[in-house]
């Protein structure tokens, strides 16, 4: 059991990274968006809060500051969390960043006052406070029920109001974005009930009521799958973005590859269509997101290039190859003919529509000359098997 819940922290703190790298990342590069900044701090806060928590972390803190130091700091950055989630929609629903600038000013008051409480109420405790978390704290020290309760009626507070606009934006956002904005609300709300159940528990401990262990347990396992739920929505649409991205390249990458013996004889009878007369470097195309998309681009305007050069020496059907059966074939035909028997006129005066889609989409025009490249190299196929025999 032990390694199991080993092994689901370590992959909630690899999807924690990766989430708190990309918006970092995101954020160095455009560094005046304050809606990436809020959430960036906000993923920020959640690591302080859950990395403090632990060993030997908690330990320096307490000897720095006493038992309660450790409670009390992972507490101003669980509060600071909630404070940078409810500023993200601040500046989002900002008119302007001024205005989201001063609302998020109005609310960082609320914030200082409840930084303040807890402060306050560490202090009081004192000698008495062991550093017990929230199952074992004493409540009916009253410096102890004030430092639960103004944490979690601020969280509530501003929980609440996150969730409000989570579910606002999901509503009126498309996929995959409004997924990521459901899952998120989800998993707020589900923090919000647990804070607010806790703030309940807290109220009954402190007049001296039992409250059932199976009650807290259940507030602490909301908790335990809130945090990953939020990590996931937060994380969704870029992740969905990003693997939408890499499934374009891929196509990409065939298409480009199809269109090369369509390619090779064209620029072969015609070299000067070339675009780029450096030689080319896969490697780029992996590491460069956008370096397939060009090469592909430059691909089908070279082809279409070669074509308007030597449609003149071609009888080309009319409308799309896949119109009439075996119409690539016959065109690839017609093009290694005129490839090898005539001379490509020198301006396309006379030049005719050859493998053209029915609309202007660039899709359709790749879809035409993929198959034409296809009927090439079919026909070369044939001519090599051929000359072999």
């Amino acid at each position: 059991m032990a390694v199991i819940v080993s092994l689901i922290m370590l992959a909630l703190s690899l999807v924690f990274a990766a989430a708190l790298g990309w918006k970092i990342f995101q954020l160095v590069k455009a560094p005046r968006d304050a809606a990436l900044r809020a959430v960036t701090l906000c993923l920020i806060s959640a690591a302080c809060s859950f990395v403090l928590a632990r060993e030997p972390f908690a330990d320096w803190i307490a000897s720095a500051g006493g038992p309660g130091a450790p409670r009390l700091v992972q507490n101003l950055f669980v509060l600071s969390m909630a404070y940078w989630l409810m500023c993200f929609y601040l500046y989002s629903a900002a008119a302007d960043a001024s205005e989201g600038s001063t609302r998020a000013r109005r609310e960082a008051l609320l914030l200082a006052l409840a930084a303040t409480g807890l402060l306050t109420a560490t202090i009081t405790a004192g000698v008495g406070d062991d550093g017990a978390n929230f199952r074992g704290s004493d409540l009916r020290d009253p410096a102890l029920v004030s430092f639960y309760l103004v944490a979690d009626l601020y969280l509530v507070y501003a929980l609440a109001m996150a969730l409000r606009w989570t579910c606002a934006y999901a509503r009126a956002s498309q996929r995959p974005l409004a997924t990521g904005l459901w899952i998120t609300a989800v998993a707020i709300g589900t923090m919000a009930a647990s804070c607010t159940i806790r703030t309940v528990l807290t109220v009954v401990r402190w007049q001296g009521g039992t409250v059932p262990q199976a009650v807290t347990w259940a507030s602490s396992v909301m908790i335990a799958l809130a945090v990953p739920l939020f990590l996931i929505g937060v994380s969704y649409p870029g992740a969905a973005t990003r693997i939408a991205a890499v499934r374009i390249r891929r196509q990409h990458r065939r298409l480009y590859r199809r269109l090369g013996p369509l390619w090779q004889i064209l620029c072969e009878a015609y070299p000067e269509h070339t675009l780029c007369r450096m030689p080319a470097k896969p490697w780029r195309d992996h590491l460069l997101p956008l370096g397939i998309h060009r090469r592909l681009y430059r691909r089908v305007i070279e082809c279409r290039d070669g074509l308007v050069r030597i449609s003149p020496h071609l009888s080309p059907i009319a409308g799309p190859v896949e119109n009439h059966p075996g119409g690539a074939d016959d065109l690839a035909d017609q093009l290694f003919a005129a490839l090898r028997n005539e001379q490509p006129p020198t301006a396309p005066a006379q030049a005719a529509a050859v493998a053209m889609p029915l609309t202007q989409s660039l899709e359709d025009d790749v879809r035409q000359l993929v198959q034409l490249s296809d009927a090439v190299r079919r026909r070369r196929v044939v001519a090599r098997a051929q000359h072999t025999n």
